[in-house]
């Protein structure tokens, strides 16, 4: 069980899209759930450091509001989570590797998402500095 004196650090893998464009991010719902979840048990925000990084068809939901919606004739249903989850000290990152391939420009994306150069150079990084991975 949570205790309020631990710390808690995952990093979060995130490839797979959504089953419908109108649901949230797999990675991102667990993400949000873990938060609440150690909010839920009193723990502090400062005791819990999230990472995400995104690469492979997740990319498409950190597509900013009008490159979603012209993709995929909807609203970003993870425009507000990734707010509040940034707010609650939440970093993300997306494969710099991937958006070249793909040729997505980054100009196109969540201004909350950092362009990494890699994706699992980050992924490695968080894994040596004890954070758990958490693949969705």
């Amino acid at each position: 069980a949570p205790t309020k004196t631990s710390n808690y650090r995952a990093i979060f893998d995130a490839t797979r899209p959504a089953d419908k464009p109108t649901e949230l991010l797999p990675a991102l719902n667990m993400a949000g759930s873990e938060l609440n979840a150690l909010a839920a048990a009193n723990v502090p925000m400062t005791n819990a450091r999230f990472a995400v990084v995104f690469h492979g068809p997740a990319v498409d939901g950190i597509l900013d509001e009008a490159h979603y919606n012209a993709k995929f004739g909807t609203s970003n249903p993870n425009l507000k989570a990734i707010a509040e989850m940034k707010r609650r000290g939440v970093e993300f990152f997306v494969c710099g590797q991937y958006l070249a391939a793909e040729k997505i420009e980054p100009k196109t994306l969540l201004p909350e998402v950092t362009v990494a150069a890699d994706a699992l150079l980050v992924l490695i990084h968080y894994q040596n500095n004890g954070y758990a991975l958490l693949s969705f």
